[in-house]
């Protein structure tokens, strides 16, 4: 409304009242006439800074009526307005950027999630592996152990029996030479010299 007030103060372009009704069109002057009644009116004096905002040139001699603002104020209202919808519409901006923003911390999260996780399984899986190739190792020198220590049992075990050979042969041949004595003492009629001491 500004712009339209100056540019009447300049003589350029008429500003009408609102109030009148427009003539019909068969009657309307050319522009080119309006535009000659424009400037060859006398520019308006100046008035008080209060009342420059209400200064109009009028084709019709009649006194306009002050211009009634509304309450709520035209282009304030649409000014306003507009800056209600700009700042729901960076609010909007504002929230959608939030929302991506959040939506890359968790995706990056996952994916940061899911590689400790396919880490810690093959962590897990390498290590697994080491202690079955350990148990099958301890497993195997059990074994060997074990077949070693029946080994070693065996040759004792045959030591043994030859020990027991050994001794079983020793008193086969200590009897056998305590029955031949024994003969010969009873063939001869003597008494053997040792053994019977305490008779």
């Amino acid at each position: 409304m500004a712009e339209l007030q100056t540019k009447a103060e300049a003589g350029s372009v008429p500003v009408l009242a609102p109030v009148e009704p427009e003539p019909p069109l068969a009657e309307a002057p050319p522009l080119d006439a309006v535009d000659k009644k424009a400037v060859a009116a006398p520019p308006p004096a100046p008035a008080p800074a209060e009342e420059t905002k209400a200064l109009a040139v009028v084709e019709n001699e009649k006194i306009p009526e002050p211009v009634k603002k509304k309450a709520t104020g035209g282009s304030l209202d649409r000014d306003i307005a507009l800056a209600e919808i700009e700042k729901e519409k960076r609010l909007s901006n504002v929230k959608a950027w939030e929302e991506s923003e959040k939506s890359k911390a968790e995706n990056k999260a996952q994916k940061h999630l899911s590689a400790v996780a396919a880490w810690e399984n093959s962590k897990k899986a390498a290590l697994e592996a080491q202690l079955k190739e350990i148990e099958e190792q301890l497993e195997k020198k059990k074994a060997e152990y074990g077949e070693k220590m029946k080994n070693k049992i065996a040759l004792v075990h045959k030591q043994a029996e030859e020990k027991r050979a050994m001794v079983e042969a020793k008193r086969g041949e200590e009897v056998l030479k305590a029955e031949e004595a024994a003969a010969k003492y009873r063939a001869t009629g003597t008494l053997p010299k040792k053994g019977f001491g305490c008779f």
